[in-house]
């Protein structure tokens, strides 16, 4: 078994695989000053409430967009699982032809997800990942990774207009049955939901006009992340939601480089 680990601004979702079949996913949050000891203690409860034997963990991974993160996690992984994780970067082999002005600039979960849709889907695809920010990537079928766009996240826009706006309220992100409505929260919810609906009809047809440019057919379109059901369920250029394509990337990559 391999343990599986996608760092992200607001939560650490982590996954355990036995070979293929993903058997057991948590999510914690992101806390950069919580040592390797918490973070063990944590883990080890996650573990034994799913009654995972620790010891059967042969390998780890991790993806990080936290830096400051990275510290004691590592250490954690190396104190209680005995093993050196594979971190996401430089040198990691992933079968993905980065084509940025500086590869390295390219967010560890954005390879991730372009290394998982590009080995399970084999078509020319757009990536939508939403998140704390909201990606889009836009990769060929031969495996290239053109680049792509990054937006602010729902969560961000909704706790920006809280902060600066003196009288609007903190909402629910939950989208109203009207566009048009009656008080200031479902107003709200109707402007940022339906913005962000927005936001992706325009933003994938953009992408797809500039792929099938350079000679791609019409790419295929996977929505992940913990607010794509909300968001991507809504939008008819969304062709499926995959919640799991972070992990499933890890796993990939894991067995890319294990040797």
């Amino acid at each position: 078994m391999i343990l599986v680990s996608d760092v992200g601004n607001t939560n650490i979702v982590l996954g355990i695989y036995d070979e293929k079949n993903l058997i057991a996913e948590w999510r914690l949050s992101t806390d950069p000053i919580r040592t390797a000891d918490e973070f063990g203690i944590q883990v080890f409860q996650l573990f034994f409430q799913s009654k995972i034997d620790p010891q059967e963990i042969e390998g780890v991974i991790i993806s990080s967009v936290v830096p400051n993160i990275m510290y004691s996690l590592e250490h954690m992984i190396r104190k209680y699982f005995d093993v050196s994780p594979i971190i996401i970067g430089p040198g990691v082999k992933t079968g993905i032809n980065i084509k940025y002005d500086n590869p390295k600039e390219v967010g560890a979960d954005r390879i991730v997800n372009a290394v998982a849709a590009h080995d399970i889907y084999k078509r020319p695809l757009i990536i939508i990942d939403f998140g704390t920010a909201t990606t889009f990537c836009a990769v060929t079928k031969n495996g290239d990774y053109l680049g792509g766009t990054i937006c602010p996240g729902l969560r961000i826009a909704s706790e920006a207009l809280f902060q600066k706006a003196a009288k609007l309220p903190r909402i629910e992100l939950i989208k109203p049955e009207t566009i048009i409505c009656k008080n200031t929260v479902t107003s709200m919810q109707s402007g940022i939901i339906n913005g962000y609906i927005g936001q992706v009809e325009y933003l994938v047809k953009k992408m797809k006009k500039e792929m099938m440019e350079r000679g791609e057919s019409e790419p295929f379109v996977v929505a992940t992340g913990g607010l794509a059901t909300l968001i991507a369920g809504e939008s008819a250029s969304v062709d499926l939601i995959n919640r799991n394509l972070t992990l499933e990337g890890l796993r990939i990559i894991y067995e890319k480089n294990k040797e």
